[in-house]
């Protein structure tokens, strides 16, 4: 089946770190939400056993790339439950569009489309719940790409409740400047524990990110490119990535403000999105199949 699949972004609108658990790992509360921009990937199923990247890619994917794992680790729950031999492979093709290093879960969106495609491909038909299970073994960020709805994540990312946002257009900024998620959470401490509020209260409460302060003050061209953005609207970080997101409740008031950004800061336009571009592209693959 020669399909791109849609691999979509996200942005935070709001993060915040609450304490830092016993596996190292932290509790977050933040607001996910999906934007219609995204990656492609292209996967094509094979009997070699082989799960490989295809040749385009393989330069600048390092062997810990999270879409051999998540598709590995696929195999691996499926072969274990006689769903899959040990002759089932893929070839995968990963066409870049979301910012390395932005904080638009790239990454970790790339995986969750992995699961789901290939679930799909190879016709195992694991639940959502059950492959969300499978992602937060690759990244905290997986099972909310899996899930597919914009929502409030807590804990460690395995605490997901749909929500429902009014569409807004963003003028994204890509500084071109790669942030490592996990250096960043290294550097960043928890002064004071934030208590875990409920959805209604961090939906009225102001939204921040709690990386920003520390991401500002170590790259100035981030620091400078929120403050021009903030002439425009609402500007914040989007999770522990460089990229900048400005808010605007028209897409005529969007494209008013990204002409009058300087041609050497690299920006786009996307709009948000209640629900995954990819489950809405499979969706329409499945009723295809079914006509």
């Amino acid at each position: 089946m020669k399909i791109l699949w849609p691999s979509p972004s996200k942005i935070n609108l709001f993060l915040y770190i609450n304490n830092k658990r016993n596996d190292k790992y932290h509790n977050i509360q933040t607001l996910f939400q999906f934007l219609n921009f995204g990656d492609f990937i292209k996967i094509k199923i094979n009997k070699t056993g082989k799960i490989c990247l295809s040749r385009p890619i393989k330069n600048i994917i390092n062997k810990k790339n999270l879409v051999l794992k998540s598709a590995n680790l696929l195999k691996k729950y499926a072969i274990q439950k006689n769903l899959l031999s040990e002759k089932d492979g893929a070839t995968i093709l990963i066409k870049k569009k979301i910012p390395i290093g932005g904080g638009m879960g790239g990454g970790s969106s790339n995986a969750a489309t992995t699961l789901i495609v290939l679930n799909f491909l190879w016709k195992i038909n694991f639940s959502l719940k059950y492959l969300s299970y499978i992602g937060l073994k690759i990244g905290s960020d997986v099972p909310a790409f899996i899930i597919g709805k914009t929502s409030i994540v807590k804990e460690r990312g395995n605490k997901i409740y749909p929500i429902k946002n009014k569409k807004t257009w963003y003028i994204i900024i890509n500084p071109q400047i790669k942030i490592s998620t996990s250096k960043i959470f290294n550097r960043f401490k928890i002064k004071n524990q934030r208590h875990n509020l409920s959805i209604n209260k961090l939906m009225n409460y102001p939204f921040t990110n709690d990386f920003e302060k520390i991401i500002r003050k170590k790259f100035k061209v981030i620091d400078k490119l929120i403050n021009f953005m903030s002439n425009f609207g609402s500007s914040r970080l989007t999770g522990t990535g460089s990229c900048i997101f400005t808010k605007f409740d028209s897409k005529k008031k969007a494209i008013k403000a990204i002409k009058l950004i300087p041609n050497n800061v690299k920006s786009f336009l996307a709009y948000s999105t209640n629900y995954s571009i990819l489950h809405k592209f499979l969706k329409s693959i499945k009723n295809k199949k079914l006509k």
